[in-house]
């Protein structure tokens, strides 16, 4: 999301939750997200506190849970999240698949591909293959 503060204490327990994922502590990254999720202000902090969350659970209907949860709070949080949609669409549609929700799978795949437009190119970039792929896997596997 662009105008996200780094000085802003869910931003900043979501950082240092990557820091820990990249050294491996699986358990101190979901502790920090755990607490971002307690500290949330907003529907904003609320979105990226379960984005992270998601990321951690080992459980898909609990993985599932939380990218719904994200895609929620951020479409509540209107204006400033649209950088971050697709990449709420993308996840949600990975739980969706996962736990064999193929239709609602390819609506989320399907909307993130339209959302990726709107986006600036350097934002949108790194998502389209990913999209694309989703997309094209569901397509082949109806």
């Amino acid at each position: 999301m662009s105008g996200i503060d780094p000085e802003n204490g869910v931003v900043r327990l979501c950082v240092a939750g990557v820091q820990a994922e990249q050294a491996g502590d699986g358990e101190r990254a979901a502790e920090l997200y755990r607490q971002a999720w307690d500290a949330r202000g907003n529907d904003v902090e609320a979105s990226m506190a379960a984005h992270y969350l998601a990321r951690v659970q080992a459980d898909e209907g609990a993985r599932l849970a939380w990218n719904r949860t994200a895609l929620e709070r951020a479409e509540a949080a209107g204006e400033g999240t649209a950088s971050f949609l697709p990449s709420l669409l993308l996840n949600l549609g990975h739980s969706l698949e996962a736990m064999g929700e193929l239709a609602d799978a390819s609506a989320a795949y399907d909307r993130a591909w339209i959302a990726l437009e709107s986006l600036e190119p350097e934002l949108a970039e790194p998502l389209r293959a990913p999209v694309d792929r989703a997309r094209k896997r569901l397509a082949e596997s109806q």
